[in-house]
């Protein structure tokens, strides 16, 4: 067996990972995909310099077919708040996009503590439970354009679908949790295509990265993670309702430390 078919089937299998977790508890790849894709471009030989720009594009353009499944799955269950959707895009998609000129400046390293640290808090958050009680309404639309803004930019440094700030937010607002996860979902596919194309555009034409990159996205890793994780997605789904959840909700977040902290030791070893 080839070096290079030990990489393709690396790929396939991350992405079944990724659609098996996403269908299981609702999470986005981006915590398995780019701790795991640095590591594989370590090994390599991607340039240092690179490694965390190149596996948060390519994250994010793999998020982009789960996320346009997910949107119209919730959109025929009538779970999307489409108003919400069109008043937030706009600053999603100007947060998620400029984020992407301010990532391709932060170094691999500070990158990759920045994604530790969100990727620790987040899984903390989920071994306590910990859920924002109803206490207001949505804001005007000044205020969720803001929301949008931050929401997008930090999806963008941690390639999410923002799901993890989206539903919480939405949930605070007293916009009732199936709701809340239908228009969570349906705003993760603008922060996805802003975030790729960022990611491509700014790695346009940057020396050293591989010949298949286009940008900051490797095609053969995209190609290969995308659908797998969509043919997997319903496997997970199924699971959800036989295996205890709230149990693999708190592994998985150990898991997501793990991964984190991985992702800090090889590029600080690199």
């Amino acid at each position: 067996m080839t070096l290079e078919l030990i990489w393709w089937l690396t790929y396939v299998a991350l992405g079944g990972v990724v659609g098996i977790m996403a269908g299981l508890l609702g999470i986005g790849g981006g915590g398995i995909m780019v701790p795991v894709l640095t590591s594989l471009f370590v090994l390599q030989g991607v340039p240092h310099e690179h490694l965390a720009h190149l596996a948060l594009g390519t994250a994010m353009a793999a998020i982009i077919p789960a996320a346009t499944a997910s949107l119209l799955s919730h959109h025929r269950h009538g779970a999307v708040g489409w108003q919400t959707v069109r008043v937030i895009t706009p600053g999603i998609l100007i947060g998620t996009f400029m984020a992407t000129f301010i990532a391709a400046l932060i170094p691999t390293r500070g990158l990759a503590i920045f994604f530790a640290c969100f990727m620790v808090l987040m899984s903390l958050q989920m071994l306590a439970n910990l859920k924002p009680k109803p206490s207001r309404s949505l804001p005007g639309p000044v205020g969720l354009s803001g929301v949008g803004l931050g929401i997008g930019g930090i999806s963008a440094l941690v390639a999410i679908g923002g799901g993890s700030l989206t539903v919480p937010f939405l949930t605070w607002c007293n916009v009732k949790l199936p709701r809340a996860i239908g228009t969570s979902a349906a705003v993760g596919l603008p922060i996805a295509m802003a975030g790729a194309l960022g990611y491509i555009i700014n790695g346009w034409a940057t020396p050293g990265l591989p010949n298949a990159a286009l940008g900051y996205v490797y095609l053969p890793a995209l190609l290969l993670m995308a659908p797998f994780s969509i043919l997997t997605a319903p496997i997970g789904a199924r699971l959800a309702h036989r295996l205890p959840v709230a149990l693999l909700k708190r592994v998985f977040a150990v898991m997501l430390m793990g991964l984190a902290l991985q992702m800090v030791y090889a590029v600080f070893t690199a």
